[in-house]
């Protein structure tokens, strides 16, 4: 990474994952493995070798000694080099770097060689991952496989990639989410399982959105979201404590503190306290013309909104912006989700609220779980309010999948599950503003 020729001896750097290392040669004790001076055209001796041929961003081995320069620094003298790997393209001025974003994205082999904090950033994330499989693991949970194509996508509101299955002579979908076959599983008798995996949305890139992303959901029979919300803020709470040593964790200009339990605030109390907002004094009508006057809705698109929508959108608009330290927002709309059940509470149930739960840190949505609905005739229903939606042209809309229903007809215990984007999850607690600094290859245009 570094080379300097200074009299009788060159000194350099030699980076590895592992960190630096100073490395000196010298014109007496050096010789280059497989080198024969009398061979060569030039006639170099192996110093001059050295210092002639060996570009920066070759790979190299050395042997040899180690001690310490007057200034300190810890060396290697080197008594025999080994050229391993020829260089044809220079690296990065060493000063200026890679100063295009772009370029660092598509060539992430140079961005991991100039820069530590990309290789520290990419470990922290293996890290991540590894913590939360340990959590899940010791709870119980096993870890499961299931498929990326699917006759039926389902499991979230997203537009699919479509591909095509040549032996079967028929269109398939990439998955938008990990849950219906992580929910036949549960039918089928395993009692906790996850998945961590690939899932694909057609849909925009953005800061915190990227098309191809990866997903942790798991669900666990016999649970319901608020054993789920005392699991997840744990589970934050350890990652917390893993990574950084104490459940205070300093991100962007804030102290973020993540110790159990957190705050837990039902949707429309959080427009109360965050938004002065009462939509229960609200008509359909008002929560539009609301939308449209201070957030500049296109009226077009509120048309056909229902009420639970319209609570959902004023939320977005008014309060996730002010949710920095962790809560748990509860109670939503039956709108927002068809898979969710209803509430237990009857003064909830009445107002059609299902016992769904987001966690929110940094103005963030971090979490999203829900007490699983287990009743095949409501959940035909809903599910067939979504086709209908898709068959009139809404993109994000699931079709209706029969296989699904007859596996809870068969009886799908009280679960609850979780899901989660281990990419966000990844940009807070490495302090990342943007989800392709956590992606090692983000999807890009091609360079021309």
């Amino acid at each position: 990474m570094l080379f300097r020729p200074m009299g009788k001896n060159i000194f350099g750097q030699l980076q590895d994952e592992t960190g630096r290392i100073q490395i000196m040669c010298t014109r007496d004790i050096t010789a280059v493995e497989g080198y024969d001076p009398k061979k060569s055209t030039e006639e170099l001796t192996p110093f001059k070798f050295i210092e002639k041929k060996l570009d920066l961003g070759d790979i190299i081995g050395v042997e040899g000694n180690l001690f310490y320069t007057q200034k300190g620094e810890l060396t290697i003298l080197v008594k025999q080099l080994t050229l391993l790997c020829k260089t044809l393209l220079p690296l990065p001025e060493k000063h200026s770097g890679i100063t295009d974003k772009g370029v660092l994205y598509r060539k992430r082999w140079l961005d991991l060689i100039i820069h530590k904090e990309s290789v520290d950033r990419f470990k922290a994330r293996s890290k991540i991952i590894k913590i939360i499989r340990n959590y899940l693991d010791e709870a119980g949970f096993l870890e499961v496989e299931t498929n990326v194509l699917q006759n039926v996508y389902g499991g979230a509101q997203a537009k699919p990639f479509i591909s095509h299955m040549n032996a079967l002579h028929q269109d398939m979908f990439m998955r938008i989410s990990l849950e219906i076959p992580l929910k036949k599983l549960i039918v089928g008798g395993l009692l906790k399982v996850y998945e961590m995996g690939k899932a694909f949305r057609n849909e925009g890139i953005d800061h915190s959105h990227n098309p191809e992303f990866t997903e942790l959901e798991a669900y666990a029979a016999y649970w319901d979201y608020n054993d789920m919300m005392v699991f997840i803020e744990k589970l934050f709470e350890s990652i917390a404590l893993k990574m950084h040593g104490s459940t205070k964790v300093k991100i962007a200009d804030q102290e973020i503190d993540f110790k159990a339990p957190w705050k837990r605030i039902s949707m429309k109390d959080s427009l109360k306290i965050y938004a002065n907002i009462d939509v229960d004094n609200l008509t359909p009508e008002q929560m539009k013309q609301q939308l449209i006057t201070e957030k500049h809705f296109d009226p077009k698109t509120l048309k056909d909104a229902k009420k639970g929508e319209l609570i959902a959108e004023l939320f977005a608009q008014y309060v996730e912006e002010k949710l920095i330290q962790p809560h748990h927002i509860i109670d939503h709309p039956i709108e927002t989700t068809p898979l969710c059940k209803l509430h237990r509470n009857p003064k909830e149930k009445s107002e059609r609220l299902v016992e769904r739960f987001e966690s929110f840190v940094m103005a963030s949505e971090m979490c999203n779980a829900y007490s699983e609905l287990n009743d095949p005739e409501l959940q035909r229903e809903l599910l067939v309010e979504q086709a209908l939606k898709k068959q009139k042209g809404d993109e994000e809309a699931s079709p209706l999948d029969e296989e699904f229903i007859e596996a809870i007809c068969q009886g799908l215990p009280p679960t609850s599950g979780f899901g989660i984007g281990i990419d966000r999850l990844v940009m807070l607690f490495t302090d990342t503003t943007a989800i392709k600094d956590v992606l090692y290859f983000p999807l890009m245009k091609p360079e021309e």
